[in-house]
């Protein structure tokens, strides 16, 4: 670290009349990034309070207001006093920083209305040195305590205002971003309960396509278990084809029985599996019982077989004069009887 002169205070005790954060947020409206060099003196990335201004091309903006010994480069600089280049991203070796004199001159090229009482204050205190010989700060009423204690200076009234304002849109924008905050969780938990939502509907669905499935399952094993049972049917009729044959058409229209019945329709027609179905069902009941007054759903439900698909298997044993209608029964359903040749 460089040693003081002995004719120059210590800046290692020395203590800024005014906070150069202060005095910076009064002149740019905005606490800006700052380095403090062992001597004391204060300076500031460019970038930072040519944004703060309006200056919107930096360089330019140097060129035009900051002679060259109010600025500098960050490795130039720090290197003067052997220190090295801050940590993080922002603080490059090039970046380009000016001191607080350069500040002053490019807030004084500034024309927003916001440096206007910092402007202000400047030019009364150079009014008042041109005027009185010297500048000097009020005493603060509070003065600190302790022996070598240093002087504490009241702030500037225009300079006071101007960090009153700041901390004033500070704490708007505290605000506001805490509202933003609460809006963008408020937003977060709703997506949170839409993608559970989206969840519980897809489980919904895959049960639902679940038990679809196992539907389809159940129902291809019924009807794999019916066409088993109409193959047995079958081969049981064939057989006893065989083993009985079919008696003469004297001995039918005298005592028929079922067999014979049954017998009697496979020569008058070609019968599909459903039509055998259905024949298989109704002729013991036409001939223990002499006619059939079962309903046709009754059928059906013996059948396994819808009510229309029964209705066009009576249809067809009736075209081909297996039987025959003879009226009907109180709630309507056709009574058939066997039609003997």
């Amino acid at each position: 670290m460089i040693e003081p002169s002995k004719h120059q205070p210590d800046p290692r005790t020395q203590r800024d009349a005014i906070d150069a954060g202060d005095f910076v947020s009064a002149a740019t409206g905005a606490r800006v990034r700052r380095l403090t060099m062992p001597d004391g003196t204060h300076w500031f990335p460019a970038v930072d309070v040519c944004k703060q201004l309006g200056h919107t091309n930096p360089q330019k903006a140097l060129s035009d207001h900051v002679p060259g010994d109010h600025r500098d480069n960050l490795e130039t600089l720090t290197g003067g006093y052997g220190l090295g280049i801050p940590a993080g991203r922002e603080w490059r070796r090039d970046l380009n920083v000016i001191s607080l004199q350069g500040l002053i001159l490019l807030v004084g090229a500034c024309t927003k209305p916001e440096c206007a009482p910092f402007k202000q204050w400047v030019a009364e205190v150079i009014e008042t040195i041109q005027r009185e010989g010297s500048y000097t700060l009020d005493e603060a009423e509070v003065q600190p305590a302790g022996p070598g204690a240093p002087i504490a200076y009241a702030m500037p009234e225009q300079i006071a205002d101007s960090i009153v304002r700041l901390e004033e849109r500070n704490l708007h924008a505290d605000e506001q971003l805490a509202v933003a905050q609460q809006k963008s969780l408020a937003l977060q938990q709703q997506m949170v309960d839409t993608q559970q939502t989206m969840l519980e509907t897809q489980q919904q669905m895959v049960q639902t396509q679940q038990q679809m499935v196992e539907m389809q399952r159940v129902g291809l094993v019924a009807q794999q278990a019916m066409a088993q049972a109409m193959e047995r049917i079958a081969n049981r009729l064939d057989a006893l084809s065989v083993e009985h044959p079919a008696p003469s058409a004297t001995a039918f229209e005298t005592h028929p029985t079922t067999e014979s019945v049954l017998a009697d329709w496979r020569e008058r027609l070609s019968v599909t599996a459903d039509v055998w179905t259905v024949a298989v069902v109704i002729a013991p009941v036409l001939v223990e019982e002499g006619e059939l007054r079962q309903p046709l759903e009754a059928i059906a439900a013996r059948t396994g077989l819808s009510v229309q698909r029964v209705n066009d298997c009576l249809r067809l044993l009736r075209r081909h004069a297996c039987i025959r209608p003879q009226g009907a029964t109180e709630d309507g359903a056709p009574v058939y009887v066997l039609n003997q040749r």
